[in-house]
């Protein structure tokens, strides 16, 4: 019997069925690749230049925007915080040592105004006081109503369990009562 020889066909592959696989394996691998990274690969000096612009990372940039941003805020604090003084300290009686007469009679007209504002200020104060205290009385006796009722329907409970697991001598249950519950339960359901 004869062996095939490596070039002929038979039990092994020939060269020109690989080496066209080969390429046109080669080529779908080349487009896939290009397609998969957005085109064909970079030149050499376009290369070159990419990797020499800087990328945007400057550590030293980053902190002092950072300080930057932290300072802003202190600032921005700082500010509320003399702004609120000054609406305190604007609303704080003032002494004065005024000669005039027109200014005086202002700052009594001032202090006649406050008084009054008080005034107002307390009646209100006492009125939402009484509200709130008038609420408090409401539901305090809404809640005792109810606890007294449960109380009672408890009560009313125990009576009608006790009736209806009484027995007889002999041990057997007492139907009077059971019967009666049915009729008040039928009465009930057809009122």
């Amino acid at each position: 019997m004869k062996r095939p020889a490596v070039g002929e066909g038979g039990g092994g592959r020939s060269e020109e069925g690989t080496s066209k696989e080969f390429g046109k394996n080669r080529w779908k691998q080349q487009k896939r690749n290009e397609r998969r990274l957005g085109g064909k690969g970079l030149s050499l000096e376009a290369f070159a230049n990419a990797k020499s612009r800087s990328s945007g990372y400057n550590p030293a940039l980053i902190k002092k925007q950072k300080e930057f941003y932290r300072n802003a805020k202190y600032v921005t604090k700082y500010k509320k915080t003399l702004k609120q003084q000054n609406l305190a300290s604007d609303h704080m009686p003032k002494v004065s040592d005024d000669k005039d007469g027109d200014k005086t009679e202002n700052s009594q007209m001032r202090s006649k105004t406050k008084k009054k504002s008080l005034l107002s200020l307390r009646e209100e104060y006492e009125k939402k006081h009484a509200e709130v205290e008038k609420a408090k009385t409401d539901r305090e006796a809404i809640i005792q109503a109810k606890k007294e009722e449960r109380a009672k329907a408890e009560n009313r409970r125990k009576a009608e369990r006790e009736k209806m697991f009484k027995k007889t001598r002999s041990g057997q249950p007492v139907m009077k009562y059971r019967i009666e519950h049915l009729l008040e339960g039928l009465l009930d359901g057809s009122k």
